[in-house]
Parts: C-alpha cells; sequence; structure tokens
C-alpha cells in the first residue's frame, strides 16, 4: 500500500513506529560517518605494495632521469604511457601532476581568473561578470571552486544520458560571460549517469558566445565499474578535434580511488595547444611533482590493462556494498512509492530523491542517531536543492556490517519523514 493512500490515523501509527526504531537506533550509540565518497582501509590495502618495494632503490626513469630531482615539469614518459590510454590523449597532450586532480582544477581556474586561458582576450578576473555552467545533482566540490572565485552558478538539468543539452547549447550560444561547464561524463556523481554518444557529440560541436569556452571534462570514475560491462564513452578530445574546437575541452583525472587519495597522481590530458599553453604557466610555480610517485605508480601498475585488473579487485570490495543498499531500498522504500533511487553500474554513490520538503529532515534524523550524511543540497549549486529532496549516498567507506546497519536508519528517517511531511498536509 502506498503511504500516500494511508489514512491519517495510520499514518500517526505508522510515525510512531518510526520514531520508536529511531529511538532504539539512538541508544545503540553509532558513529559512522557517510558524508564524502572514501575508499575503505580493504581497498587502501590493494595498493600497499606500492609503499614496500616497488622501487627497490632503482630511482631512475626509463630515459635515465634520475626521480629523486628537480625537473620534468610535464612528467616522466612512463606514467604518461600509463595514463593515456585511460583518458583517451596522445603523448603531448598530458601532464601528470600532484596527487590531486581536484587541485588541479582549481589551478587551472584560477589562473584563468588570473591570466586567462590560451585565446582569452583578457583574464576572466577583468570580465564584468564570469558564470557557470553546473549539471546538477553534481558535485559539490566542483561547486565549491566557482563559489570561491565568485563566479555565478546556472543550473542545468542532468537528464538520464547526460546534461539537458539543449538548454547548455542555448545558455553557451547567447551569453559570453557562460566561461565554462562541469562535467563528470562517466557514472557522475552522484546520479552514476553515463553521457550518451550523443551528448559528448553536441558537446564538442557547441558554438559558444566566449571564445575561451571550456568544458571541465573531470572524468573521475573512467575505470570505476561495478559490473563486467565498461562504460566506454565517446572520446571528447577526438570529437573535440573532428568539430574544429580542439582548444574547447580541459580532461582530468587522478588515481584517488584506484591507489592511494593522499598519495595519488593526477592527470590532466588536452590538446598540445593547450598543454603547452598550461605548461608556460606552470613554470613559474613549480620544477616538478613528485617524479617518484609517478615512477611508483608506473611501476606498480605497469599498463592501463594492470589498472582495469586491480580495478576489479576494488569491485569485489564495494560491489556487495552498493547491493546491500540497493536491497534496503527495494525492500523497506519501494512498497511504499515515496522516492526513486539511481541503480549505478560504476562509480561512487547512490542519488537518492525522496518527497519534496524531505531531503534535509532526513539528513537531520540519521545525524541523530549516529549516521552523519552529506548535507542535503550539496549536489546543487550553493548548497541549495530547490525540492529539498535529493540525498547522496556513499556506500564505500563502512564496512559492510555498518553499512547494513547505517541504510535501516536511513530507510527508517526517509518513512518519518515523509509521514511528518504527509501528516502536515
Amino acid at each position: 500500500m502506498k503511504l500516500s493512500e494511508y489514512s491519517k490515523a495510520e499514518l500517526s501509527a505508522f510515525l510512531d513506529e518510526q520514531q520508536t526504531l529511531l529511538s532504539e537506533y539512538k541508544s545503540r550509540g553509532m558513529k559512522l560517518d557517510m558524508s564524502r565518497g572514501k575508499p575503505s582501509t580493504e581497498q587502501l590495502d590493494l595498493s600497499n605494495e606500492m609503499l614496500t618495494h616497488c622501487l627497490d632503490g632503482d630511482h631512475f626513469s626509463e630515459s635515465g632521469i634520475d626521480c629523486r630531482n628537480y625537473g620534468v615539469l610535464d612528467g616522466i614518459y612512463e606514467a604518461k604511457r600509463l595514463f593515456m590510454e585511460m583518458i583517451g590523449v596522445g603523448r603531448w597532450e598530458i601532464i601528470i601532476g600532484g596527487n590531486s586532480s581536484l587541485q588541479m582544477m582549481y589551478d587551472v581556474l584560477a589562473k584563468a581568473m588570473l591570466l586567462g586561458v590560451k585565446d582569452s582576450p583578457k583574464p576572466w578576473c577583468k570580465c564584468e561578470k564570469v558564470k557557470w555552467l553546473c549539471p546538477c545533482p553534481g558535485y559539490d566540490r566542483h561547486f565549491a571552486i566557482c563559489e570561491a572565485f565568485g563566479i555565478e552558478m546556472i543550473p542545468v538539468p542532468m537528464l538520464s544520458d547526460g546534461p539537458d543539452m539543449d538548454m547548455v547549447e542555448k545558455l553557451v550560444s547567447e551569453d559570453e560571460a557562460i566561461k565554462g561547464i562541469w562535467c563528470v561524463p562517466r557514472y557522475a556523481n552522484p546520479t552514476g549517469v553515463v553521457y550518451s554518444d550523443k551528448v559528448v557529440t553536441r558537446f564538442a560541436n557547441l558554438k559558444p558566445a566566449a571564445s575561451d569556452f571550456r568544458i571541465f571534462w573531470d572524468d573521475a570514475y573512467c575505470v570505476h565499474d561495478l559490473t563486467d560491462e565498461r562504460a566506454n564513452i565517446l572520446n571528447i578530445l577526438d570529437e573535440c578535434k573532428h568539430a574544429g574546437n580542439p582548444d574547447m575541452v580541459i580532461i582530468f583525472a587522478s588515481t584517488s580511488k584506484i591507489s592511494f587519495p593522499g598519495g595519488g597522481v593526477a592527470i590532466i590530458g588536452a590538446s598540445e595547444e593547450n598543454i603547452n599553453f598550461m605548461k608556460a604557466q606552470m613554470a613559474f610555480q613549480t620544477i616538478g611533482y613528485d617524479k617518484l610517485n609517478q615512477l611508483r605508480h608506473a611501476k606498480f601498475f605497469g599498463s592501463y590493462e594492470g589498472i582495469l585488473r586491480h580495478m576489479k579487485k576494488h569491485r569485489e570490495i564495494i560491489k556487495p556494498k552498493f547491493d546491500a543498499v540497493l536491497e534496503a531500498l527495494d525492500r523497506e522504500i519501494a512498497p511504499l512509492e515515496i522516492a526513486e533511487w539511481s541503480k549505478p553500474k560504476g562509480g561512487y554513490f547512490i542519488s537518492f530523491d525522496g518527497p519534496d520538503g524531505t531531503a534535509k529532515r532526513v539528513v537531520a534524523l540519521c545525524k541523530e542517531a549516529g549516521v552523519t550524511l552529506t548535507g542535503a543540497g550539496a549536489a546543487f549549486p550553493y548548497g541549495k536543492d530547490p525540492r529539498d529532496r535529493n540525498i547522496r549516498i556513499a556506500p564505500t567507506y563502512p564496512s559492510l556490517e555498518e553499512l547494513k546497519q547505517a541504510i535501516e536508519i536511513f530507510c527508517v528517517a526517509v518513512k518519518a519523514a515523509t509521514a511528518e511531511k504527509l501528516l502536515e498536509g
């Protein structure tokens, strides 16, 4: 029976039952932080050999570079070779950076504000206004970067195969203040959406009013499959070249959820001209990133195929966690017909949409019972979900047993918040 079909008396009794359960959970003193999509300790253990005998005193690259010393601004070749296939770029179209792709995104945007990007008529900070398109639900840290620089964010609805391209095409063609768009094209954060070929092609063929418009293509989950079926998408850089827009896209990725989030390798891919422009700017900032870490990664994984084999081990650890969440939602929430949620084939999150006006209440109830979730509204610019319904679930970090308890609490909180809302109406 749908919860919306309950009588007032039935709803009151139902709410009492959920509140009693929440009180019981609260008495257990559970403390679990699920606010971020972090790898578990088991996942981090998979790469421990990288820290022990991976180099064994050999600090030299294939070309004889002593990786302990200064130099090689854009990264050693064996590291480039490892990641070129992963993000779909050539030898002269890649930079190997530090441990964080988020830092590299921030850095590229900061330089654009201060100095402009290739072909910018002036630094973006000299523009009367800078605007950015933000597909949502989306990645909260992307939005935080824009907010930090005072960039006006424009929400764009996320559809089942990518952003609403009708809206994107219209906006970028009409407003030269729009300088870019955030994209997570594969297993998008938090929806798990995979961009269709049509969407990728339409991105490559955009005709922006701003000559220095940039697509920030954050391919963070490019090898993070949860099934045997790989999510292969069109190569955005190749499509941009075919469309005559080779400089329009900048690709970002990292090994943060492959090896170590605190000690991985970050990557930028772009046209050779864009790469040369960025290297010229970087030369004033650093003499080179951590080449020993680059060498460790190259030796540990060996090849792109080695990365894929490694990611199968990750999948064996995290897929049961995703299954546990989805099974609980199907069992506890689906029969009441009060919500919908993504069933991703990869990535790190499940996107949950409850009844309008309930997300903040659900998050608060969970916190009272000892489960900290990502803040309601975080997946929208300025943290404002216009319908207060979306919650990001991050299943990877807790143990399976902890997660099962947490999702029980979550389901009860959803039921309680929904019953409260229906009784108000």
